[in-house]
């Protein structure tokens, strides 16, 4: 269906910014709403955030609501999540799915709603 591929992870401190991006192939970038999730060591997969196959809606974790930001620009065929005030807490491995519905059909929080994955980057964040 769609392939991504995220970037962008890495090793910052406590309060420190990172953007990460995931670029899709394959089909329309425009047909799939995009998902984050991350997963922490010995934790299971929780969603992030949210948008829609246009980018006009969106939602979020209640843990990282005020602090991340999702946006996808379907004519780069690449989707964002800005994260801010980075704390330990969000240290994870970050993924990004796509689903190819409508936001009316979709629920976001559900892994199982989303049919292709990326292999995910990795977010280190210290004190």
């Amino acid at each position: 269906q769609v392939q991504l591929v995220e970037s962008g992870g890495g090793l910052v401190q406590t309060g420190a910014s990172l953007t990460l991006s995931c670029a899709a192939s394959g089909r329309s970038f425009s047909s799939y709403a995009i998902g984050w999730f991350r997963q922490a060591p010995v934790k299971e997969r929780e969603f992030v955030a949210a948008t829609s196959r246009s980018g006009d809606h969106t939602l979020y974790a209640d843990s990282v609501k005020g602090r991340f930001s999702i946006s996808k620009n379907n004519a780069k065929n690449t989707g964002y999540l800005q994260m801010n005030r980075l704390g330990p807490d969000d240290t994870a491995v970050y993924y990004c799915a796509a689903a190819g519905r409508n936001w009316s059909q979709l629920l976001p929080g559900l892994k199982n709603m989303y049919d292709s994955w990326g292999q995910g980057t990795t977010v280190t964040v210290t004190s």
